[in-house]
């Protein structure tokens, strides 16, 4: 009997290593085909680029790693050829993600009020969480700075005339204003090495992100969500079960992806298992839980966010963006 073939597009991360190496376990009559899909660089993943644009425009996966603000904008929009299962398998910490110029002046969270700051776009999950830890956490209003975006937008946006929205042009790269000193700020989930090699120029906006990345933690009890997995609705139509399931595949992964951490001598980083014990140790559980009841808060206070940014026209219920197998997971 034929197995039943899901393909399941995915970032190249850690606790992603064993779906490519085929060291999860499907349920019986499945057969996982993992594509390893990036965002931008399509020649630097295997099986291409453009993961979001490519589940949204033409549901070309069975399952794949989407992003949080561009899906709710689609649902709330009452779009719902998508829907999701609470695994959760990319999370980030604004705080370590924010870069001043050097020379712009900005010592503290409140000096970004009138200045320029470079982003991917307006919807870029890490965007909105950086815009909304900026007004509700630091006291700095998003209205009151001037955006530079370096994309467009995975969903249009009805345009804004009482923002400050600048498009950086075509040939240029947010990065290189920033050290170049004709931005001076920049907010990028995974910012190039420009960022980080050009010390001279470039620093974190807190000195200890780290330290202000933990206090957060220890504030609101989560490390913020980033990336949702989704299905198209008429794959789940047919196979009801996938959602509950991908829950137990991810979590098969991500036990399998610590166990190499034992190991001190896994990683390139030669204290990465040091690492892990202080993550331990300071977080005093999980940060990578699956399942809604764990991650309500999370998700509930995303949704304000996103709310106050005008991504979305009011308030949408964090069980309407799940398949009804896993509501209560």
């Amino acid at each position: 009997m034929s197995k039943t073939i899901l393909k399941i597009a995915l970032d190249r991360l850690d606790r992603h290593a064993p779906f490519f190496m085929d060291a999860v376990t499907a349920p019986d009559g499945v057969e996982l085909q993992p594509l390893e899909v990036g965002l931008v660089d399509p020649d630097a993943y295997r099986d291409g680029a453009d993961r979001h644009g490519r589940m949204f425009r033409d549901q070309e996966f069975d399952i794949c790693e989407q992003s949080l603000a561009s899906f709710i904008i689609a649902r709330s929009r009452g779009d719902v050829s998508l829907v999701a299962a609470p695994v959760f398998p990319r999370r980030l910490f604004s705080q370590l993600c924010m870069f001043v110029n050097v020379d712009a002046g900005i010592e503290t969270p409140r000096d970004l009020t009138g200045k320029r700051v470079g982003i991917n776009s307006l919807q870029t999950t890490l965007c909105v969480l950086a815009k909304g830890d900026l007004k509700f956490e630091y006291g700095v209003p998003w209205e009151d700075i001037h955006w530079f975006l370096q994309r467009e937008e995975e969903l249009p946006l009805q345009s804004d005339a009482s923002l400050s929205l600048h498009r950086i042009p075509a040939g240029k790269e947010a990065a290189r204003m920033l050290a170049e000193g004709e931005l001076d700020a920049y907010i990028h989930p995974s910012p190039p090495p420009l960022v980080y090699e050009r010390t001279d120029r470039v620093r974190r906006l807190f000195t200890d992100s780290r330290g202000e990345s933990l206090r957060y933690f220890r504030k609101l009890g989560y490390c913020p969500i980033m990336h949702v997995m989704v299905f198209p609705q008429r794959v789940v139509e047919k196979a009801p079960w996938l959602p509950r399931v991908t829950i137990d595949m991810w979590e098969q992964a991500k036990r399998k992806t610590y166990s190499c951490y034992a190991d001190p001598g896994y990683s390139l980083l030669l204290f990465s298992r040091n690492e892990l014990d202080a993550q331990r140790e300071a977080l005093q559980s999980d940060p990578w839980v699956s399942g809604l009841a764990a991650n309500r808060a999370n998700l509930e206070r995303f949704v304000e966010y996103m709310v106050d940014q005008r991504l979305i026209d009011g308030p949408i219920s964090v069980e309407s963006l799940f398949h009804e197998s896993v509501i209560e997971s």
